[in-house]
């Protein structure tokens, strides 16, 4: 297969993944190359996701590392054939390529959780909400430009809005609903918008109050996408530079560890509507 100049981090994450089976086996990239009838160097390759791999290759390398896991075998021949060249990639030039990725990622979740103590999760935003906090935080951006950014975050919703949408769950602190991105009436349009996607069925939005006892967890903010096995999960958090992804397992199950806790301390989904209604009528 051709060569990619800039895999995605779906492709990458592929490749780690037949890295670890082949690791996990106790195998060396030259011995795993072999079976291929190819070389470390084109193995290499592979495993960072600069070569694509076939489902015949996945499945051979499955068998040979003994891995039992059928299910998870399945995941990476789905990630490997896709050839899905989703709405994102109109973007490709215009944004950095993390958040292409992070397009991609959502796209192919099944579920999705987002912490957030700052702001309003970028799936529950309005447009001026976006608007306004993208204009804030890039000052030195064009209208244009701003717009471009815009568009973008308004268009991810797909995930929740389209026919098979993602399961969507939201823990926001109330600092973040309180805050105010844009002027009183704005705030009031989003709180809005808040109330009105968590009425529906696949979507809960859960508040944690300031009043909340013995609460240090503010440092949590994430994504977090669940694939179709577990072991393909991924934590979003952001970086200096964008989104960054995390897949260790080690790491994934303190995250996981980590939602259950704020879950475990927020308002249930018809109380969090209470609070929010209530912050509502403030404005």
């Amino acid at each position: 297969m051709a060569r990619r100049q800039q895999p995605t981090a779906r492709q990458m994450r592929l490749g780690l993944e037949l890295r670890k089976l082949r690791e996990a086996a106790g195998l060396k990239a030259r011995e795993a190359a072999a079976l291929l009838g190819a070389d470390s160097v084109q193995m290499s390759q592979i495993e960072s996701g600069i070569s694509g791999v076939s489902e015949a290759r996945i499945r051979r390398l499955a068998a040979h590392y003994s891995c039992a896991n059928e299910e998870l075998v399945a995941a990476l021949v789905g990630m490997a054939t896709d050839r899905t060249s989703g709405w994102w990639e109109e973007y490709r030039g215009d944004l950095p390529t993390q958040f292409l990725d992070l397009s991609e990622l959502e796209h192919h979740a099944r579920c999705r959780r987002d912490v957030d103590f700052l702001h309003v999760p970028g799936l529950l935003q309005t447009e001026e909400y976006s608007r306004a906090l993208f204009s804030y935080v890039n000052p030195e951006f064009p209208e244009d430009e701003v717009e471009r950014w815009v568009e973008h975050r308004m268009r991810r919703k797909v995930i929740i809005e389209r026919a098979d949408p993602v399961a969507y769950e939201a823990v926001i602190h109330e600092g973040a609903l309180r805050i105010r991105v844009g002027d009183r009436s704005a705030a009031r349009r989003q709180l809005a918008r808040v109330l009105d996607m968590s009425e529906i069925s696949h979507v809960s939005v859960r508040v944690i109050p300031f009043d909340v006892d013995g609460f240090g967890g503010a440092g949590s903010v994430m994504v977090y996408a669940g694939s179709v096995v577990p072991e393909l999960d991924t934590v979003v958090r952001d970086g200096p530079n964008g989104p960054v992804f995390i897949d260790a397992e080690a790491q994934l199950n303190r995250y996981r560890t980590l939602f259950r806790r704020v879950e475990a301390v927020s308002l249930d989904p018809e109380r969090s509507r209470d609070f929010i209604h209530g912050l509502t009528k403030e404005l």
